[in-house]
């Protein structure tokens, strides 16, 4: 079944939140210095050492990209999950991870 736009803004938007969420948290439990900027299909996370992670939707893909100091990485919607179309990582756990090596931040994403 092919995906709507409609429905993938929907699912991009849900997985944006919960990085928001996610970070936000981070910020107020450990004092974390990290700027969070949402502008329509980017989500830029800044950290204190002046580097960046940058998720944005790819709506003609249907797909999330994110930019790390690392790398790029594409994750598309299979069987309800987001995964990276390379090597099928989950994404939450995926920006959870890149988090932590790119500003040594550990997310909690259970509260």
């Amino acid at each position: 079944m092919t995906m709507t736009d409609t429905e993938f803004h929907r699912l991009a938007d849900e997985m944006f939140g919960e990085i928001d969420n996610a970070v936000e948290r981070a910020i107020d439990d450990q004092d974390a210095d990290v700027d969070i900027d949402a502008s329509g299909n980017v989500l830029q996370l800044a950290f204190e050492d002046g580097s960046q992670i940058v998720i944005n939707k790819q709506e003609p893909l249907h797909e999330i990209w994110i930019a790390t100091k690392f790398g790029g990485f594409h994750f598309n919607y299979t069987d309800g999950k987001w995964l990276d179309t390379r090597n099928g990582l989950e994404f939450m756990p995926f920006v959870i991870d890149a988090i932590k090596k790119q500003s040594g931040i550990e997310l909690d994403i259970k509260s």
